[in-house]
This record gives C-alpha cells, structure tokens and sequence, in this order.
C-alpha cells in the first residue's frame, strides 16, 4: 500500500530538488523497478532524455487501491510512516518523491499493473493536475516522461547538449548492470540499441560494459560475513591511470566510493600494483540495514557507513585473498629504442645542459647554468615522443588499414563516438559505428599507424573515446608513454638523446601527463645543507635569477 507520509517524516528525508536533469529522472525510475522486483528493465531516450524517457519493468507494479497516491509527493510504499524507518532502509528509492518530482518537471504517464489484478491503471499527472484511467497492460511499471523542462525555460536553457546527457547516463545504467548482472536491461537511444545485456555473473556484466577482452582479465571475489563483498577485481595487468573503473555499491545501491574504499582495493593488491595505477574493480557490498545511512545525498549516490573503517579493511582482506588464489605473472617487456633527435627549433627557455653522469638508470644529473639539474629521463624521453608525434600528426594523409578492424566498444565509448566522430576524422582517426556493441577501425594517422606499441589500435580507440576533454591529447600522451625509456634502459648515449630532445621540445618541464621533468638544484642549496660557509657562497645559477649582482664580504672558506 502508498501512504501518504506525515509532515515529521518527510522533513527527515526531503532532501531539495530530486530532478534536475534527463540522468535525474532515469536513475529515480530505474530505482523504483528494482524496488519492485523486475528482472526485465527496459530504458528509452529521446532527445537527450528531454523530449522522452520511458522505463519499463515487469516487476510488482502498484495496485489499483492505492495508484492515485504514485505521484503525490512524498508518498511511498517503501517506507513506514514512522520516523524510525528512516533508521532502516532496505529499498533503493523511499522518500516518495520520483513520481511527483517528475510530473513537476515534465509530462508523467504511468501505467501499471500488478500480476494478480483484471486490467492496468493509467495516470496522466503535470504539476498538481492528476488524471486517472483504465487500460490494457502486462504485468509490471511503464513511466514515460515527456517534455522535461518545457514549461521551466530557464531550466531548460541550461541543460547539456543531448550527446553529453547520452554519454552520462549510458555510463549510469552501466553501472546498474554491474551491480545487478542477474536481470535483463536494455537502453535505447531514439530508437536504436545502445546497451544491451542478458542475464549473467559480474564477469558477464563487465563483457557487456567494458568488452570481453577486460572480462577475460577479471577475478571472482566473494567473502561473507557481517559484512558481504563479492563481484570481480582485475589482473594486475589490467590497470588504468585513473580511478574511473572502480565501482562499488552498498545494499544494490551504486555510491560514489569514500577515498577510503577504493584505496582498500589498492591496498589488498599490495606491491601487485605499480605506484599510481588503479584496477577495474566491481564489488557488491552487503551490510544491515541500521549499519548504513543512504539519506545523507540528494541523488542518493553517497550512504555513510557506521563502521567505515571495517568495512575497508573487509573489502582489503577480500581482495587480497581473491589474488592470492590465481598466478599472476606478468610478462616482461619488450625493449624500446632511443630517441631520435628533433628538427623543431631549440626552445629558448631551456639551458644548455651538460651531462655529467646516471643515477638508477633512470635519471640524468646534468650541469647548467651554475647549478646542479637531476631529470627524469622516462618523462623527458615522453615529453619529447608527444610533441613529435603532435608535429608530425597532420603532416601526411591518413593510412587507411587494408583490412578495417573490428573493436568491441563500451557503451561509453559508443556514446562518445556519436559525439567526437567528425573531429576525430579531421586529424586522420576514421571510427564507424558497426552495430552490435562493434566500432569499425578503416583509418589512422600515419604518425601512430607505424608505431611499434602494443595493442596500438586499441589505446588509440580507449584514448580517443575516452572520457578526458581532449581526446587528441589522451590519444598522444598514451601512445607516447608506452615506448618511452624505462628504468634499467638508460645509458650514457640514450641519456645524451634525452636532453638534447628534452632541449628541442616547446614545453620541456612536465611530461603529458603533468608530471615535472626537471629538478634544479642550486650550490648555494649545496653550500648550505654541507655547512659551508665560504666565498662561493654567493649568488650563482638559479639564485642569481632576477637578482642584481651584490658583492658579499663571508668569512674564508673551510
């Protein structure tokens, strides 16, 4: 039965606007079929979600006694009318306002009906003006939403361009398929496929959402306990540069991970993991009820837990245990050559170094302008690959591939191709939507079609469709990173490379991906960690930048 809940309980869990964009109106419906019990959800989009969003389920639906109430605010079938309630929410929606909040931003239909009742229900709402009906309907929820923002053109004004919104929520309801693989979801896109997937284990939910190739690469985790974790972390080989991949869900409910979590993930796969790196991880936590707050967030995508710091170290143990039961050996890899010097003009900012010796086969220490310079030479070697492949990208006509490649695309990705198509082939990357979760390489620009890279097509697809602002730059700096030199590569000769390559780049002091390429190090810095206190010690190198020259009387040198 919906009850209207009194006034002390609703202010306990209103929580401001429920609805303010397409994603806000598709995570609030998809919430109640779960609720409900589907096993069969069904998401369409038109528009960009503003001209129509349309959930279908076939779970429990709402009698016919009490559908009168679905779109009054702040009325629930999920929720006792007790302020105690709040203490132990076991649904996924409960504050009662989905329905109305919708209705208040667009055009709400819903027709339900449950399995046991003679005929559906049928309510028209918009604003405070409810309409009832009969019709005809299988077992389950049908809510369409039409027009969202029509009547609010302020509102309207400010929404994404429908390719973003598309993207979000693609990204959205591939999060609900990695929580609750079991069931059978579909999105659609005006009126094509965007998502589909049929009944499976997590290792079939990441297929589905990140292609088979990431499945193939992920290892089952499951504990029990007061505290349930299970669902599927990756090989150590399977790593990311960010934390994008790494999902987490308390009770069925998708969250934004506390820091914490998702460094318990890091943690349990211990020196497996190279400083940085972050796995693709699925994991399903399960605590009681009383044990966790989800009416803490408007969009309930944040719950606080009582026991955090447990609940980490819970997640750690699992993960670790679940490594522990599988070899992970990785294989080496293969060697790279030098850098090959640069015909761009010398930059004038950067001095004149002399090399004057290695540390660690990693790092240059060179000597210039008076002072002492330490470089890495794995981000100046990456530093120098992505400003020559940036020159050399459009200096030639792109290399159509004799045979196009077929590559498996994340939802995601499928998303964001539809957005970035035309600008991607404008710099030589043709990418064409082949149907069926498949995208069809045909050309690539000649800088990066003779690199020798590992799964070269591939990073160059992920990086281009990934979801950084820039896909060109992602696309360069991924591909510059992986041949660069490596700790234990590094030589005098190589090291000679680096600079004078270091020397001719535009911006030589971070690498692409931020990090500094250069450390200086002053003899005045020298001078006063050795104690010394002679006539050296006076401005030289980097301490005499913007000074005017001073003559300094110091006691003799020691």
């Amino acid at each position: 039965m919906i009850r209207v809940l009194p006034p002390e309980v609703a202010r306990l869990i209103a929580a401001g606007e429920v609805v303010s964009r397409p994603l806000d109106v598709v995570r609030e419906l998809v919430d109640n079929a779960l609720d409900a019990g589907a096993t069969r959800i069904e998401i369409e989009l038109e528009g960009g979600g503003l001209s129509l969003v349309r959930v279908r389920d076939n779970g429990g639906g709402i009698g016919a006694d009490s559908v009168e109430l679905a779109a009054v605010r702040h009325a629930t079938s999920k929720l006792e009318p007790v302020a105690g309630a709040v203490e132990r929410v076991t649904t996924l929606g409960f504050r009662g306002e989905a329905l109305w909040a919708a209705a208040q931003a667009g055009e709400l239909h819903l027709v339900t009906r449950p399995a046991a009742q003679v005929g559906a229900a049928e309510v028209w709402a918009q604003g405070e003006t409810v309409r009832m009906g009969r019709a005809a309907a299988p077992a389950g929820t049908t809510v369409t939403v039409r027009g969202l923002f029509a009547g609010l053109p302020a509102r309207l004004r400010t929404q994404a361009p429908p390719a973003a919104e598309l993207r979000e929520i693609t990204a959205l309801v591939g999060r609900y398929v990695l929580h609750h693989p079991a069931l059978h979801w579909r999105l659609g896109v005006d009126g094509e496929a965007r998502l589909v997937h049929a009944p499976a284990d997590h290792r079939g939910a990441v297929a589905s959402v990140y292609g088979p190739l990431n499945a193939n690469r992920v290892l089952k985790v499951e504990a029990g306990g007061t505290v349930g974790v299970c669902g599927v972390v990756s090989r150590p080989e399977l790593t990311r540069a960010r934390r994008d991949r790494m999902h987490f869900s308390v009770n069925g409910r998708p969250i934004l991970a506390p820091p914490e979590l998702e460094r318990a993930v890091i943690e349990g796969y211990a020196e497996l993991l190279p400083a940085g790196a972050a796995p693709l991880c699925v994991l399903d936590l399960t605590v009681a009820p009383a044990d966790h707050n989800p009416n803490v967030h408007p969009a309930k995508q944040v719950v606080a837990l009582a026991d955090l710091g447990g609940v980490a170290a819970r997640v750690r143990e699992a993960v670790a245990a679940a490594l522990a039961q599988h070899p992970l050996a990785r294989a080496v890899p293969a060697l790279t050559a030098p850098p090959e010097p640069s015909d761009a003009p010398r930059n004038g900012s950067f001095p004149r170094l002399t090399l004057v010796g290695l540390y660690q086969e990693l790092y240059l220490l060179a000597q210039g302008e008076g002072d002492l310079w330490v470089i890495d030479a794995h981000a100046a070697h990456e530093r120098a690959l992505y400003e020559r492949l940036g020159r050399e990208l459009l200096a030639a006509a792109p290399v159509e591939l004799p045979e196009p490649e077929l590559l498996h695309l994340t939802p995601q990705q499928r998303a964001a191709l539809h957005e970035r198509a035309a600008d991607l082939q404008g710099w030589g990357l043709t990418i064409e939507d082949f149907g069926a979760g498949l995208a069809r390489l045909r050309t690539l620009p000649a800088a990066l079609a003779a690199l020798q890279v590992p799964r070269l097509h591939e990073q160059i697809v992920e990086g281009a469709l990934g979801s950084g602002p820039d896909p060109r730059r992602d696309v360069l700096a991924n591909l510059a990173c992986a041949p660069a030199l490596k700790a234990g590569m590094l030589d005098h000769g190589r090291g000679e490379l680096v600079l004078a390559a270091l020397a001719d780049c535009e911006h030589p002091w971070a690498c692409p991906h931020g990090r500094p390429t250069t450390l200086r190090l002053s003899e005045r810095d020298l001078a006063h960690a050795f104690g010394r206190r002679g006539v050296r010690d006076v401005a030289r190198g980097r301490d005499a930048d913007g000074q005017s020259a001073q003559q300094e009387t110091q006691p003799p040198g020691r």
